[in-house]
Order: C-alpha cells, then sequence, then structure tokens
C-alpha cells in the first residue's frame, strides 16, 4: 500500500481497533466483544472492592462508604450489581475507543478536492482504489462501507440513481447497529436496581426477623437491646443496597445517553460527507465518453 498524498494516510484497521490489540474478535462498526467486557467489568469490580478494604476502610471519613460494600448482608447483592456496572463501564470505553477510530476516517479524503471532479462508472473504480490504499479493512468503517458498496454498484452497473438508495439504506442498517449494540446495556440498567431491591427485600426480611425476636426477649432489657441492634443491621442494608444501586444505575443511564448521543453526532457526520462528497458529485457518462471507454 502506498501513502496518498493531499493529506490522505494509512489508517490500520487491524492495529487501531482496540479488540484486536488485545488478541480478541473485533465486532462490526462500533460493536463490542461482550466477553472481553466482561473479563475487564470483574478486574474492575474487583478493583473497586480492593479501594473499599484496603484503602477506604481504613480511613474514618471514608469507613461508611467502604462498611456499605463489604457488610456480609449487603454482598449477596452488591457483589453482582457492581459486577454488572463494571460490566456496562467497559462496554462502554471500548465503544468510546471505537467511536474515536471511526470518526478517524472521517478526515480520510478519497474523493478528491478538486471542484471539477465528478463520479460515474468510469471515477468510481480510482475512488475505490483510494479507499482501499487508505485503510485495510474498508468494509470495517462505517463511513468507507458506504462508499464502497454504493460506488462498487455504481462501477459495476452504472446506474447513478442506485447510489443514493444504496447510501439511504446502509445508513438505516447502521443506525439499527448502533441501537441495537446498546440492548445489553439497557438490561443492565434495568438489572442493577432489580439487584438493589432485592437487597431490600433481604434487609427487610432480617429486620422482621430480629422484630421477632425482641418480642420473645420482651422481659429482658439486655435481650431486646440486642435483638435491636440486628433490626437497626437488617434495615441498613435494605436501605443500603437500594440506595447504591440506583446511583449505579443513574450513572450507567447518563453514560449510555452520552455515548448514544456522540454515535448519532457520528452517523450524521457520515451522511453528510456521502451527500457532500458523493451524491453531489455524480454525473452521467455522455455517449462519447463511454463510447471511448
Amino acid at each position: 500500500m502506498n501513502t496518498q498524498s493531499n493529506n490522505f494516510s494509512i489508517l490500520a484497521w487491524t492495529q487501531s481497533d482496540i479488540e484486536n490489540r488485545v488478541g480478541f474478535k473485533a465486532c462490526r462498526h462500533t460493536g463490542v466483544n461482550h466477553f472481553l467486557a466482561f473479563i475487564i467489568g470483574v478486574f474492575l469490580a474487583a478493583a473497586v472492592y480492593s479501594l473499599m478494604a484496603f484503602v477506604l476502610r481504613p480511613m474514618e471519613p471514608t469507613k461508611f462508604i467502604a462498611e456499605t460494600f463489604l457488610r456480609p448482608g449487603n454482598q449477596i447483592t452488591m457483589i453482582p450489581a457492581t459486577v454488572f456496572f463494571c460490566w456496562g463501564a467497559a462496554v462502554l470505553l471500548i465503544k468510546s475507543s471505537k467511536i474515536r477510530l471511526q470518526t478517524r476516517a472521517l478526515n480520510l479524503q478519497p474523493v478528491p478536492d478538486d471542484p471539477e471532479f465528478v463520479l460515474n462508472e468510469s471515477t468510481a473504480a480510482d475512488v475505490l482504489k483510494r479507499i482501499n490504499e487508505a485503510v485495510d479493512h474498508p468494509r470495517h468503517f462505517i463511513l468507507l462501507n458506504r462508499m464502497e458498496n454504493a460506488l462498487a454498484n455504481l462501477r459495476n452497473i452504472g446506474q447513478i440513481g442506485d447510489v443514493a438508495s444504496i447510501l439511504r439504506s446502509q445508513a438505516e442498517n447502521d443506525e439499527n447497529q448502533v441501537a441495537s449494540s446498546y440492548t445489553l446495556l439497557n438490561g443492565m440498567v434495568w438489572a442493577i436496581p432489580v439487584l438493589g431491591f432485592v437487597g431490600t427485600v433481604l434487609g427487610l426480611s432480617l429486620a422482621i426477623g430480629g422484630f421477632t425476636q425482641t418480642l420473645q426477649a420482651a422481659g429482658d432489657v439486655s435481650q431486646i437491646r440486642a435483638s435491636l441492634q440486628g433490626v437497626t443491621s437488617g434495615l441498613s442494608t435494605a436501605f443500603e443496597t437500594t440506595l447504591i444501586a440506583l446511583i449505579y444505575a443513574l450513572i450507567l443511564q447518563l453514560w449510555i445517553t452520552f455515548q448514544q448521543r456522540r454515535e448519532m453526532t457520528l452517523l450524521d457526520a457520515c451522511n453528510d460527507y456521502c451527500h457532500t462528497h458523493v451524491v453531489s458529485r455524480l454525473r452521467l457518462l455522455d455517449s462519447e465518453n463511454k463510447r471511448s471507454a
């Protein structure tokens, strides 16, 4: 592959995609390998609990935060909720890297800037050649995949009217793919509060059991005091798990919203690029040019 002039540079998907770099199968465009994200999420969750146990718990100002995570009654639901949150965070971090990679394709110039340049079945071959010289795998880039599909059809069939139709169809497919890539994340946003509510039910069960012991020990003040400690512990578990789970879900939902906005901005930029540099450059070959070709 030779590097072109006019700000035309090689963009290697095999070297730039984060999943390829760590040896996992890369998903299409901004899709994420969920197994890789799960592994990263488990390590992040372990780091969170290590932070709580060895850094925050020994310090008095932050001890109560660490105890919220480390209290035995809370861990039944807090550990899976933390893993889900970290898993979702890993998916979004990988997505962010992939969005940056896809955005870099917008800086390429497969279509010459020359105002006199027009796209037809003859010049389409030159543009396709420039695309394949610019990147190693055009189909893995949203923008270049659209252009390659449309221009290949123009080169092979010569129907200019089909180009805009193919670009629109591919744009719809890309939007559907982006939407489907958030299915797992939306499931996590739903599951995390549910785990918090499960912790609430368990905590309330402990509290009710503690009240029963208190009533049975009504004749002994010391036993009543000991039983009430169990009651308050159960109530603490009930409300702490829900609070943390809701915070997890809120952070994840806001992050998802921000990330979706970035992806939609990328898709809009691809649409604008195709309209400006492809659709507006389309011209029919006159009969004399066709005969000479």
